[in-house]
């Protein structure tokens, strides 16, 4: 058994080679990774410091309890009880001091004797008037004084404490810090007792694997040890325990390697640099801090929040315009946190942004596609490494004209996908392969030498009948009015330019890719989404710069096939994600229903628009309510703001109502003291009356959204691939 792949999915190859591909006339050779060894970690703020000084087990020690939905659980507190009628501290503490000073005045008038012995009469009362009498028991008198005095300030406490609610204060100023100051020394006790102490490892140690706990420990006290290495070796241990079979050679790896063992196919450990804060242990990464505002819920009130595989499975949308921070603010943050979590062998991410956005460093990904580029190690897979034709036919139709698809014959792609099967299944049947774009571009078009000599190589077949067949039915339809071919012409050109001559499958004959290409002779090596059954990471730049219009074709297509792979997937162990840094025109209706599939595929999609017009009218209503997280920046429109508004709903409020009314005064003397306040106050005396009552209420308006979002912040709803949901926040990205 490999233990360098044991967390992998099955069959996954322990050193990176090239991705799974479709069917190259010359395949690349594989790519050895380095050797696995305990390279030096590099600085990172915002994960635990690595050196012998504990830091690493305190960060692990931390509690993180369960919290609402998109709450930073990393050492969260959850607030108290929310209490409608709290008093506000600052009132609360002048009250207390307030009634402090009147008790103190009060007793000592008393004690001075200021306000005579009256108050002493109950003391007089009580007691014989043989104590007091010249050779009594004064002794007793005294004694009695003393007790007197001690009722006395009693009353005057209880009494004075009550009035400034000094057992308030206690509990909300004073009980909580003596608390924490108690109950630090017994809990971090308790967290190094060897039962309970995730750094012992106990779930190992309890299945008989206590040589590997002991050597994950020892690495971990020596600094040997990151968040990355801790992720990655609970996955494989998740593996072990749902194979049993393999926990010898578990034991082996950890034993031999300690916390560099189960490496990544690439022998990473961490990314070279960081600039988000991450939780890998509940595999969150924080992206900002709830206000303390009164339109956000009472739990998320100054709580941290955070994104992570449970929330992004059910996709999410952000909309804002340029320069609101969605990319720096959300999509690095998002990128950088799967691009971990890939090292730790839970997630696949694919990220697509334009050649300058910068999403992450080239190092941080396994396979960079820099399409138009001479300078690409990779190329992408037009066809997604599919092997049916309709099934290649009917995701290159959605890239081509899905955009297109309501004003298309049917409202839908079909006739273009049919159109193209009718091309790429007489094509693939004759040579083995798909045709390169100048090729298909060739055949739709209908040139005669093209369809002439693809006729003459199945004709030299009889098996190949059939596809002669389509081939005709492709040339009659042709002819006919209203037929696909031409758009599918038009557009396939923008992909047929010297700028992309050997991307996109354009493999000759005889197995070298084209002159300008990506690749020399025969290390022609394409990239397909088929290959999310394993923990890749993968950043695809398009060329927006002098490439528009093939830019957002190509992000069509990208979003198409990964939909399809992934819900297509055999193995779903990991959590599979699209990053799509723009995307404006890419939306249509089978992207939707894409869409809505990947949340029980174990799969999501994170998406960026710069406003929802971007988004063809009938579509923007059913891609709000496809996603599960919305999240709306500064500085959208009062358009836009009313389509969040609407998904977001209405809840029930107080609304309070304040009525002044003029008081009238019938009384001489009282209408002097009422003129003589208006002329010091310059307004009329009246009366308030206030009237509560329960209304249903937009959570947020459009007006609100557009503007009452301060720059830096954005409004966030989430809802986990579970069902749980936490109302819109308003949220400081810069928290």
């Amino acid at each position: 058994m490999s233990t360098e792949g044991m967390h992998d999915a099955p069959h996954h190859r322990p050193a990176r080679q090239s991705p799974p591909v479709g069917p190259p006339a010359v395949q690349a050779p594989p790519v050895q990774a380095p050797p696995v060894q305990a390279p030096p970690l590099p600085d990172r703020p915002p994960v635990p410091s690595q050196g012998p000084g504990g830091g690493f087990a305190a960060w692990l020690r931390t509690p993180r309890p369960d919290a609402a939905p998109g709450i930073w659980r990393f050492g969260h507190r959850p607030r108290p009880p929310e209490e409608p009628d709290r008093t506000p501290g600052r009132s609360l503490l002048t009250g207390a001091l307030v009634s402090v000073l009147c008790g103190w005045l009060l007793w000592s008038l008393l004690w001075n004797g200021y306000l005579g012995s009256y108050w002493l009469w109950p003391l007089f009362l009580l007691t014989p008037d043989s104590w007091r009498a010249a050779g009594g028991n004064h002794l007793a008198y005294v004694w009695a004084t003393f007790l007197y005095y001690a009722l006395v300030a009693g009353t005057l406490l209880v009494v004075f404490g009550r009035l400034g609610r000094w057992s308030e204060v206690w509990r909300r100023f004073v009980s909580p810090p003596l608390s924490r100051l108690w109950d630090a020394g017994p809990a971090d006790a308790a967290a190094v007792q060897p039962e309970t102490d995730p750094l012992g490892w106990p779930e190992l140690c309890a299945a008989g694997a206590g040589e590997a706990a002991g050597r994950l420990a020892a690495d971990a006290r020596a600094g040997l040890m990151n968040d990355v290495d801790h992720a990655r070796i609970e996955r494989a241990w998740e593996s072990v325990r749902s194979q049993p079979d393999r926990l010898p050679a578990f034991v082996d790896s950890v034993t031999r390697l300690g916390a560099a063992a189960c490496a990544h196919p690439t022998g990473s450990r961490d990314l070279p640099r960081r600039a988000a804060r991450h939780d890998l242990v509940c595999g969150q990464v924080r992206i900002g801090a709830a206000v303390e505002n009164d339109r956000n819920p009472y739990r998320h009130r100054g709580a941290g929040l955070a994104l992570d595989p449970g929330l992004l499975g059910t996709s999410l949308l952000a909309v804002g315009p340029p320069g609101s921070g969605k990319t720096r603010h959300l999509v690095r943050p998002v990128v950088e946190s799967l691009c971990l979590q890939a090292l730790a062998g839970r997630t696949a991410v694919v990220a697509v942004g334009g050649a300058g956005a910068r999403l992450a460093p080239d190092d941080a990904f396994d396979v960079v596609v820099r399409v138009g580029r001479p300078d690409s190690d990779y190329d992408l897979d037009l066809y997604g490494g599919a092997t049916d034709p309709d099934e290649a036919a009917a995701v290159l139709a959605e890239a081509l004209v899905g955009d297109l698809a309501a004003s298309l014959p049917g409202g839908d792609t079909r006739r273009a996908a049919t159109a193209l099967a009718q091309v790429l299944g007489p094509y693939r049947t004759a040579h083995g392969r798909f045709p390169a774009v100048p090729e298909l571009r060739e055949l739709l078009e209908g040139s005669a030498a093209a369809v002439d000599a693809l006729r003459a190589v199945l004709a030299e077949d009889p098996r190949h009948q059939g596809a002669a067949r389509e081939l005709d039915a492709r040339e009659r339809q042709s002819s006919r009015p209203g037929d696909a071919g031409p758009l599918l012409v038009d557009r396939i050109a923008l992909l047929d330019r010297p700028a992309f001559a050997g991307f996109f499958g354009g493999e000759g004959a005889d197995g070298e890719t084209d002159a300008g290409g990506s690749g020399t002779a025969g290390t022609y090596r394409p990239f397909s989404l088929r290959s999310l059954e394993h923990p890749l990471r993968v950043r695809i730049d398009l060329p927006e710069r002098g490439h528009a219009e093939a830019s957002r074709l190509l992000a069509r297509l990208v979003l198409a096939q990964f939909t399809e792979s992934a819900v297509a997937r055999a193995d779903r162990s990991l959590f599979a994600c699209l990053v799509l840094d723009d995307a404006s025109h890419v939306i249509s209706p089978e992207a939707v229903r894409g869409l809505q599939r990947l949340r029980s595929a174990h799969a999501g999609a994170l998406l960026t628009l710069r406003t929802l017009d971007d988004v063809p009218e009938p579509l923007r209503a059913p891609l709000l309510g496809a996603v599960g997280c919305r999240m709306a920046f500064s500085g959208i429109t009062t358009w836009d703001g009313a389509r969040f508004a609407e998904v977001w709903g209405k809840e029930w409020v107080e609304a309070r109502d304040v009525t002044n009314r003029q008081i009238v005064a019938d009384e001489p003397l009282t209408r002097v003291v009422h003129a003589v306040r208006r002329m010091i106050t310059g307004r009329a005396v009246t009366a308030e009356s206030v009237t509560v009552r329960r209304v249903e209420r937009e959570r947020w308006s459009a007006s609100e959204l557009a503007h009452s979002v301060p720059a830096g912040h954005a409004v966030l709803s989430v809802t986990t691939v579970r069902g749980e949901h936490a109302p819109p926040v308003l949220a400081d990205l810069r928290g």
